[in-house]
């Protein structure tokens, strides 16, 4: 299994491999930039098919989790870890603490936090090992309804570019996965109008859906084929590919998802279309900026405040790929883009020695 020549690996800085015997630990830990800051990202826990996955996995969530925190203007770079396993059956506190052990040997350059497959309990015994952890249950902090928000809000952007909307009223969205952030989006998306096509793996999720939102039900793959206004993938990534873009019927893509593109030339595909694709990793940082706000002195206010942000980048982002002619994909990563060549510059001109008097 090789790094560099990974189709993923993108100057990644630093990528370690850890296991740990006693525990079962099988973990990756991926920096991709520290250029804006310590490189913050989450943990995810997730039974992958083998290594090359949970390798390709790792190196593409740091990569957006650079370009994610620097659009949110955050003072991180961008990191992630996986754990290879089932978060269900191999699990322990034990080996959350030998991830808390991994994460320290790294002197605080990676700063780990929850993603699917761990959480705010998971990152307290990860902080018996380690002070370089963010999400332990604290005043304030739950980052769900905050990306949720986000992705609300990037949303509308979406309609108001696409579709000439001033709001989502009859508005018809198809929501892929009804998790803390699916359902709490449809639950948004509901409350300001919008009609609800849904689907999930849970059943009782499904029948909420339905009871109180007056969602429409459909099976997993169905999703696809949903004649709707937008396709919202709030699940796992790598839904926009071959196979699905031909299928969909919406005209805009604005969901939660990480990693939505299965490769990046499927967000070329979708602008062939004519769908408008809202960037997953601009979309979904209001659970980091919802991060980066928690402790104590948390203000829900000024927290979603720096989350409603979001809708203004998006649509800074739309007109930036339509003055240039490029896909939004292609776009919102130029924006990061220059956003760390402007943090390097600044970076060697503090670093330049002075001239000799």
């Amino acid at each position: 299994m090789s790094v560099f020549s990974s189709p993923s690996f993108d100057e990644h800085e630093d990528v370690a491999f850890h296991y740990d015997g006693e525990t079962g630990l099988k973990a990756i830990i991926s920096l991709h930039s520290t250029v804006m800051g310590p490189a913050l990202g989450g943990c995810r826990m997730w039974a992958y098919d083998d290594d090359a996955a949970a390798l390709t996995d790792v190196l593409r969530l740091s990569r957006g989790m650079t370009f994610k925190n620097a659009l949110a203007d955050l003072p991180w770079g961008g990191g992630k870890s996986v754990i290879i396993g089932n978060a269900k059956t191999d699990k322990t506190p034990a080996m959350m603490r030998e991830m808390g052990r991994f994460v320290d040997s790294f002197g605080g350059r990676y700063i780990v936090a929850e993603d699917v497959g761990t959480t705010p309990e998971d990152m307290a015994e990860i902080a018996k090992t380690t002070r370089n952890v963010r999400g332990v249950k604290s005043v304030g902090f739950d980052p769900s309804p905050g990306t949720a928000y986000g992705v609300f809000k990037g949303l509308e952007a979406a309609v108001g570019e696409a579709l000439g909307a001033s709001d989502l009223k009859g508005v018809r969205v198809a929501v892929q996965g009804l998790g803390h952030v699916g359902y709490d989006l449809a639950r948004r998306l509901h409350a300001a109008g919008a009609v609800l096509t849904v689907t999930d793996i849970d059943a009782a999720a499904l029948a909420r859906a339905e009871r109180e939102l007056g969602a429409t039900v459909v099976g997993l793959d169905a999703i696809y084929d949903a004649d709707v206004d937008v396709y919202a993938p709030c699940a796992l990534g790598a839904t926009l590919n071959d196979d699905t873009i031909p299928r969909l019927k919406a005209s805009i893509v604005a969901g939660a998802a990480n990693n939505q593109l299965a490769e990046t030339r499927h967000g070329d595909r979708l602008a062939d279309r004519g769908i408008l694709y809202a960037p997953d990793y601009v979309l979904n940082a209001g659970g980091v900026i919802h991060i980066y706000h928690e402790g104590p002195d948390f203000d829900r206010d000024a927290t979603f405040a720096h989350i409603g942000r979001i809708g203004g980048t998006m649509r800074d982002i739309f007109r930036r790929a339509k003055d240039d002619g490029i896909p939004p994909h292609i776009a919102a990563d130029r924006l990061a883009k220059d956003k760390l060549a402007a943090a390097k510059a600044g970076q060697r001109k503090a670093n330049r020695p002075l001239a000799a008097e």
